[in-house]
């Protein structure tokens, strides 16, 4: 049985949130851009530095021989928080470049004029450009008014001429959850492979790859309390194998002749280069904190303080919310009337409140729904209802000052 949550001793676990922010308690609800990061995750890093630091996989010495062995370690423990093999699981800087490639390295070679990739219209820009840089139509599926992907029409884009379905898990600007168990099982009926981009599921929502039989996931470490600069791509071990690289340089190679060269075995293949092997172990010992608690017990918590909110934030004078799924995360997306996403930003920034405004880097989805941008608050496993609390009051003071 696990243990009950507890908040205040989660808290506890994450040193930055005794910061206080212009005088005032730090209220931080800006998790979509970035989480913080818990005391294991950074003396797992200041360990690395101060014990292990070496260059893995090439000298005999003990230092690289640590190194070595916490890296690989930290391999095995990503690959098994998301049900793969180790070979499966490719070290990327996060999900932007694990998108890039699998563009590059499966889809390019394989594409021909007029061929697509079905993305939907909530797509984050990284998993809209990198097809368009390799020659791919994007075609994007319509969402309703709720912010959630209609399903029939999504049916019907599905094509002879798409070659890819790529979709977000989880909207960084509504928290839509997307249907990716019905969306592969219906592309694969088709023949067609299907990507995720799980940058803002996995610290929410369980993932088990092989259960989902996914062709790609991608994520990033820094959206689940792990370090930025890091991430990771699963790929089917069958698409691995029959992936060029798209890199080169050390540890991605088996022979080098001037004649010629042959590469490594998977993933070491896409790994060119000395790699971020403190990144590795942050990320691992993240995906470790977050086993300890329970993704399950993380989902309900943050479920529960997003049904404290909603209400309460959609109650106030002039405010519309952006996306309003029936299965979402812990987002709230909203604009107020005759205040600018940005001094609505600012104004809570006085009060201790970090939230996100922009149009965070969906661009067709703002468009969609009439808007420049928006205001975004976005919740983690060390929110409560005190912080709903401290930005209710501090939106309040937005309209008072803007009606």
């Amino acid at each position: 049985m696990s243990a009950p949550f507890d908040l205040a001793r989660i808290r506890a676990d994450f040193p930055i949130l005794s910061e206080k922010v212009r005088g005032k308690r730090l209220a931080y609800l800006d998790n979509a851009a970035t989480t913080q990061k818990p005391e294991v995750v950074l003396a797992a890093l200041d360990r690395y530095y101060r014990h292990q630091n070496s260059n893995v996989h090439r000298a005999v010495h003990e230092l690289a021989e640590r190194a070595t062995n916490a890296y690989e370690g930290a391999r095995d423990t990503i690959a098994s928080f998301f049900n793969a093999t180790r070979e499966e699981i490719v070290f990327s800087r996060g999900t932007t470049e694990s998108i890039n490639l699998v563009a590059r390295c499966y889809l390019a070679p394989r594409i021909q004029p007029g061929d697509e990739v079905l993305v939907t219209a909530m797509e984050h820009h990284s998993n809209i450009v990198p097809w368009q840089l390799v020659g791919a139509k994007t075609i994007a599926a319509p969402v309703n008014d709720a912010g959630e992907l209609i399903f029939e029409e999504w049916l019907k884009l599905l094509s002879p001429h798409t070659k890819l379905v790529a979709v977000g898990h989880c909207s960084n600007s509504l928290g839509t959850v997307n249907p990716i168990e019905d969306m592969i099982r219906e592309a694969h009926a088709r023949g067609i492979p299907v990507l995720v981009d799980g940058a803002q599921s996995i610290a929410h929502i369980a993932v088990d790859v092989k259960a989902l039989d996914v062709d790609f996931f991608a994520c990033s470490a820094h959206k689940a309390y792990g370090p930025t600069g890091f991430g990771t791509l699963y790929a089917k071990r069958e698409h691995l194998e029959a992936m060029q690289p798209w890199h080169g340089g050390g540890d991605m190679i088996k022979t080098v002749a001037f004649s010629g060269s042959t590469w490594n075995d998977v993933p070491y293949k896409f790994e060119a280069g000395t790699p971020d092997m403190s990144g590795a172990i942050g990320f691992a010992t993240a995906l470790d904190y977050i086993r300890s608690i329970g993704i399950d017990a993380i989902h309900a918590h943050e479920h529960a303080v997003l049904e404290y909110a909603t209400p309460r934030v959609a109650e106030i004078p002039g405010l519309r919310l952006i996306g309003t799924a029936r299965n979402k995360g812990g987002i709230l997306s909203f604009v107020m009337d005759n205040a600018h996403p940005h001094d609505i930003g600012s104004i809570l920034d006085q009060e201790g409140v970090a939230i996100r405004t922009g149009h965070h880097c969906t661009m067709p989805l703002m468009e969609r729904f009439g808007v420049p941008a928006t205001a975004r608050a976005s919740l983690a496993v060390y929110n409560g209802t005190d912080d709903i609390d401290q930005l209710v009051a501090a939106l309040h003071k937005v309209q008072r000052l803007f009606s």
